[in-house]
């Protein structure tokens, strides 16, 4: 059925003893990288999603997952993943020249000068706090960071967006990264379905003669990209798909702003040394939030060229799994792995296949996530907010972590508190 999860041929069932998946899911940041220290191995084969699936972790691994020409990504993330998180037809699935060419378009639009108009905005909104909520009142943190992120990254662009509407929009951006994988699936496709469509009619009517001269030259720069393969303009739905590539980074750096709290909340020494410290520690701190906690699991390619590595043959047509959240707390790259430490970033260069948050590598040639600095210097615009306007302490029960999830997030909300 069109929109839904289809099921596997009833020959494929047959193999369902042997499939995986809901070991996965049980533990989806601690799978692979459990079944690696169990066998001994940085590599093994198992079966996924009712197909043979081989799955690594650690810095070495990430190099070859990133250098080897015989991996590519284009189908390699499941139908309802692409469905959802990403969109057809956007970046993420390109390889080769196509790739590299609409990757620059991105790395344009994040160009440092770009990400600091975007971070000010952010700043500017958080600034406002105290005037949303009477005294005494607690707002939610994740939802509050997604309102504030939804509301910059759209007047960025020069998308305008009504004050009535601010809050459908806003849950509407995150259940494409919060219900993807889950039980909330179908909700994550009628968000992408409402906003591909809203931002396609914003992208078709941006084109006629007169059109609408409120949107930035950021998002112009989407409207007037043409392919490198045929010369020709992006369709309006491929317009909205990358549009949204833009957007939905953004917001889900709301992620990693709860982390921000939570490792705060952990460590009252690091938040007592952040009110005190210089920018180099802030920056520490906000490195440190992405490698400790987790975010995604995993990241995956499928191969189009046979391979070997570690003495696993790679087969074509398998799929690949890297270990994203292993690979950040692999001891034989950190020091002290399962330990909060800012730090370990002030103390020696970092390994760009050891720390991979947002991918590994260089983010001109690969895949690493073009976005990264923009996570980085969002999280930089909310940690002076933040830091003074969390509680002063909580229960340490209320700050258990909830990892079977994606993204996974705290047991319990984290509140602002309104000076």
């Amino acid at each position: 059925m069109s929109g839904g999860i289809l099921l596997p041929p009833v020959s494929v069932m047959l193999d369902i003893s042997r499939d995986r998946t809901l070991s996965f899911l049980a533990q989806p940041y601690r799978f692979i990288d459990r079944q690696c220290r169990h066998r001994g191995v940085d590599v093994f084969e198992t079966r996924l999603l009712f197909e043979k699936t081989a799955c690594m972790r650690g810095a070495e691994a990430a190099r070859k997952f990133y250098s080897e020409p015989g991996l590519l990504r284009g189908d390699a993330a499941p139908e309802p993943v692409q469905a959802t998180l990403f969109g057809k037809g956007g970046v993420q699935q390109l390889d080769g020249e196509v790739h590299r060419a609409r990757k620059a378009l991105f790395l344009s639009i994040l160009a440092p000068e770009n990400v600091a108009r975007l971070a000010r905005r952010i700043r500017r909104h958080w600034s406002r706090f105290d005037h949303w909520a009477p005294r005494g009142c607690r707002l939610p943190l994740y939802e509050t960071a997604q309102h504030v992120l939804t509301l910059s990254v759209c007047e960025w662009l020069g998308i305008n967006v009504r004050k009535g509407d601010l809050a459908a929009l806003s849950a509407d951006v995150a259940s494409l990264f919060g219900d993807a994988a889950g039980p909330a699936h179908l909700r994550s496709r009628r968000a992408r379905r409402r906003l591909e469509r809203w931002l396609a009619k914003l992208a078709e009517d941006a084109r006629r003669p007169g059109g609408n001269v409120g949107l930035s030259p950021l998002f112009r720069s989407l409207l007037e990209y043409r392919a490198p393969d045929t010369n020709e303009l992006l369709p309006p739905r491929i317009v909205a798909v990358e549009a949204l590539n833009l957007v939905r980074p953004v917001v889900a750096v709301s992620v990693y702003i709860v982390w921000m709290a939570h490792a705060l909340l952990a460590h009252p020494e690091i938040r007592e040394r952040l009110g005190r410290s210089d920018a180099g520690y802030h920056k520490a701190f906000v490195e440190e939030v992405r490698r400790f906690y987790p975010f995604f699991p995993a990241v995956m390619a499928r191969v189009e060229a046979p391979f070997s590595w570690r003495n696993q043959h790679f087969e074509k047509g398998i799929r690949v799994l890297l270990d994203l959240h292993g690979t950040n707390r692999d001891a034989r790259s950190w020091h002290d792995a399962d330990s909060f430490r800012p730090e370990r970033f002030l103390e020696r260069p970092v390994d760009p296949y050891a720390f991979i948050p947002q991918g590994g590598g260089d983010a001109v040639h690969g895949h690493r996530c073009p976005g990264e600095g923009t996570a980085v210097a969002i999280m930089l615009a909310s940690l002076d907010f933040v830091l003074a306007h969390l509680p002063v302490a909580v229960d340490s029960q209320d700050l258990a972590i909830s990892a079977r999830r994606m993204p996974a997030m705290p047991g319990k909300p984290i509140y602002l508190k309104k000076l």
